[in-house]
């Protein structure tokens, strides 16, 4: 099994403009993917959605991985999102997730909490993945 994690997730999804934001999402998540950020559940299409609105606004930036835990088909970490949005604006959002591996090892479920470290309330979502 060849396992998925946050940082290839969110480079693929925001930052790899080579690739298309689908072929991005099936690289890392399942089709009957979910996820719940601070509190709002999503399903795959409402986090496609999502990103696809997070590509027209977000120009560059890196996520840095300060722990990560894979335990069988179980996964956590804490990262921390930098942005650089079009408008210039910088955005940083610390992310706590726990996650459920799928056997071909890609995210079926993330449950996540953020932490705005820099930004507007409207930049809350921006560094996690709904």
């Amino acid at each position: 099994m060849n396992r998925t994690g946050i940082e290839a997730a969110l480079n693929d999804l925001l930052f790899n403009r080579g690739i298309t934001l689908e072929e991005a999402a099936d690289r890392h998540f399942t089709p009957g993917y979910r996820q719940r950020t601070d509190g709002e559940w999503a399903d795959r299409a409402e986090f496609l959605d999502h990103i696809s609105h997070l590509r027209g606004i977000v120009a560059d930036g890196t996520v840095e991985v300060h722990e990560e835990l894979y335990d069988g088909d179980k996964y956590a970490d804490r990262h921390t999102c930098h942005i650089t949005k079009t408008d210039g604006t910088t955005v940083t959002v610390e992310v706590y997730v726990f996650a459920d591996l799928a056997p071909d090892g890609r995210f079926s479920r993330i449950e996540e909490t953020t932490l705005m470290l820099k930004g507007s309330d409207a930049d809350r979502n921006i560094g996690s993945a709904r």
